[in-house]
């Protein structure tokens, strides 16, 4: 998921290192880290030249003996000066198009921890397989980030992207970073479409003694869309479809407004989150 932090600059991931740090190394955990960068090359044409892996049992210990490590990842891009996407030609009467994410991606991984899993005080096993679910719980919270570097910068080289947003942690109030940029801009978001699993760890907190608000899910889950891109609103028709030729599904989800405020219409509530 390190590309889409550089394409959301309008960069071009060019490579990428990583860094397996282990209790112990064993070959068959090897393959599998390398089976998912190898995944992540092809969908995003981004090559790693280089990386180490490196035992220190002595640091990382893990919840099984023997199974800890720790894998850090960086990406490097490239972009002329003249196409830097900075946020500073945002407008109001703008639109923001989401792209759909796989599920939790990387936000709130530690409070889904607490909430769904009893190793940290949370409802269920690893491999339960809650009502509605068709697979074990593990699996549906761990569902790899979607990649964008390939429907981006496509929908980029045909049309003026005003502004990039990879939605990770804060969640939608990360839109305020273009505020700071383009004054007296606002946001206004009406459309989410969360996956089963984010209602699964709304409903399921006030049963391990916690209440997540909506104004909470929505400061710290994608909600359905894991990238954003804030365009002029008569190009929008043309990013969505560039988007979805790629196969990922695109769709309206928000406008820019001239209130300075964030807003959200979720579950027919009217909710200011910043």
């Amino acid at each position: 998921m390190a590309v889409n932090d550089v394409i959301r600059s309008g960069a071009t991931p060019l490579a990428l290192v990583d860094n397996f740090h282990a209790h112990v190394s064993d070959p068959d955990l090897v393959r599998e880290w390398l089976k998912g960068i190898v995944q992540g090359t092809k969908e995003s044409d981004c090559p790693v030249p280089g990386g180490e892996i490196g035992d220190v049992a002595a640091i990382i210990k893990g919840l099984t003996e023997g199974k800890g490590f720790d894998l850090i990842v960086a990406s490097v891009g490239e972009v002329l000066e003249k196409d830097v996407i900075s946020g500073r030609a945002i407008k109001p009467g703008d639109v923001v198009v989401g792209l759909r994410s796989s599920g939790v991606h990387s936000n709130g991984i530690s409070l889904v921890r607490k909430v769904l899993f009893k190793e940290w005080g949370g409802k269920y096993e690893p491999f339960d397989v809650p009502d509605g679910f068709n697979r074990e719980i593990v699996y549906e919270t761990l569902e790899p980030t979607r990649i964008y570097v390939k429907p981006f910068l496509n929908a980029a080289k045909e049309v003026k992207i005003n502004g990039a947003v990879h939605v990770t942690g804060d969640a939608y109030i990360k839109f305020d970073r273009f505020m700071k940029y383009s004054k007296g801009i606002g946001f206004e978001f009406a459309n989410f479409k969360p996956q089963p699993i984010f209602e699964l760890i709304q409903q399921t907190a006030p049963e391990v003694g916690g209440v997540i608000t909506d104004e909470e899910m929505l400061k710290t889950f994608n909600m359905g869309w894991g990238f954003a891109v804030v365009v002029d609103k008569n190009d929008a028709d043309n990013v969505i479809s560039i988007v979805e030729k790629c196969g990922v599904e695109a769709e309206q989800i928000g406008n820019v407004t001239d209130t300075g405020k964030i807003v959200a219409h979720y579950k027919n509530k009217k909710l200011q989150l910043r």
